[in-house]
């Protein structure tokens, strides 16, 4: 892998700072996928979340971190600079000095990584972008900055763990000082606009290429379920319906479960879901590897609790699902309701969902029906949504999308 020392992303006025809220090389999300988007029109800096000693302590998938470079170039358009901290962040008091370091290690980085201005030329970044709610716009000042917000972090301090009114004093900072607020959802959107801080919707997206030969890929050999199969990939937590799984499991269907768990969530009753014979949990899998998967499912699944944190979210795995050409089944939500397709099926209560999963596992699955699931996936892609991005930005080559509704 190429040094930070003998590779620069080229001039100040082209870097793009993002400030991430998820690890880049965590489970591909939102940061990730805009993030190597956007190195298309713009050489990108990627900022991960500031860890701690005591982060990776309490974290045990996050102590490779301890053994990754601070900054390294990923790639000629692309770097990842890991921010350290001092323990204890989240304390009262301890928090204010997470901005600060951020801060300083970014300016570090965008010094390391890009040619010096010249006398007389604007030493501004072409922009900065952030997730985040901390205080970090002045940390490279560019000409323009956006504030993305992909989750409404209000409705979900126990899950993030933070104090509400500092969330809320934190997002009202960042809210007066971004240049330009964008959201994941419809009703993020609502919130700031009717806040006074009118926000341009931009939803989550989907790789369709990354799930174009699913049908062609090597199935997972781990896998031991008969089909036909229902799946859920993603991170098994307190914004999953729990019930609606056992519903599924309860009715007979081979249930598979991807991705990680929180240890404190409802152990017991996914123990004992686990202890099904129809039930099999593989665990996280790298992103590369969920083709692997996604052969062998019949169904999706979305199954969202009924929460505030989650009817202001937009689920990325529903569109990875139709990228890959399968059957979905979701709970009701605004971005569900955005997407305005009958490729979704819809229930919220476990017995309706669990029948919806039944009724989808006997529909035909005709080579037109997926192609149209595929197309409908590709109107939705990240490529689309950094597009997006990069207009409202200004960033050179950006093609001006006066719409995000499909089509």
């Amino acid at each position: 892998m190429p040094s930070t020392e003998s590779r620069r992303l080229g001039d100040r006025g082209d870097l793009l700072v993002y400030f991430a809220t998820t690890q880049y090389d965590g489970p591909a999300g939102t940061d990730r996928h805009l993030a190597d988007q956007l190195s298309r029109y713009a050489p990108v800096l990627f900022v991960d979340p500031p860890v701690s000693v005591l982060t990776l302590r309490n974290h045990p998938d996050l102590r490779r971190l301890a053994d990754e470079p601070k900054l390294r170039v990923l790639h000629p358009r692309l770097a990842r600079l890991i921010p350290w901290v001092v323990p204890g962040v989240t304390r009262p008091g301890l928090h204010r000095l997470v901005a600060p370091m951020m801060r300083r290690a970014t300016r570090a980085a965008v010094a390391r990584l890009t040619a010096p201005a010249g006398r007389g030329t604007d030493a501004r970044l072409a922009a900065v972008v952030s997730t985040r709610i901390d205080d970090l716009w002045s940390a490279a000042p560019a000409r323009r900055t956006l504030f993305y917000a992909t989750d409404d972090v209000t409705a979900g301090t126990d899950l993030l763990g933070m104090p509400r009114e500092r969330m809320l004093r934190h997002e009202a900072r960042t809210l007066r000082t971004a240049g330009v607020v964008a959201a994941v959802s419809p009703p993020l959107v609502r919130r700031y606009t009717d806040a006074g801080y009118p926000a341009h919707l931009v939803p989550t997206g989907c790789d369709p290429a990354a799930y174009a030969d699913v049908d062609t890929t090597p199935p997972a050999a781990e896998v031991r379920l008969p089909g036909p199969i229902v799946g859920f990939v993603g991170h098994i937590n307190s914004r999953i319906d729990l019930a609606l799984l056992e519903a599924v499991a309860a009715a007979g269907h081979s249930l598979l479960l991807v991705g990680p768990r929180s240890p404190g969530y409802q152990p017991q009753r996914f123990s004992a879901l686990l202890r099904r014979h129809n039930v099999q949990w593989v665990g996280a899998k790298p992103f590369a590897a969920l083709p692997g998967y996604l052969r062998l499912i019949d169904v999706g699944l979305t199954p969202y609790a009924q929460s505030a944190f989650n009817q202001a979210s937009f689920p990325l795995k529903t569109l990875e699902y139709l990228a890959a050409g399968r059957a979905v089944v979701a709970t009701p939500l605004p971005a569900t309701e955005w997407l305005g397709t009958d490729l979704i099926r819809v229930a919220a209560d476990p017995a309706q969902f669990a029948t919806q999963v039944g009724l989808a596992l006997v529909e035909p699955r005709p080579m037109a029906l997926v192609a149209r699931r595929r197309e409908f996936a590709e109107r939705h892609s990240w490529a689309i949504r950094a597009r997006r991005i990069a207009d409202l930005v200004a960033l050179p080559g950006a093609t001006r999308d006066a719409s995000e509704a499909p089509t």
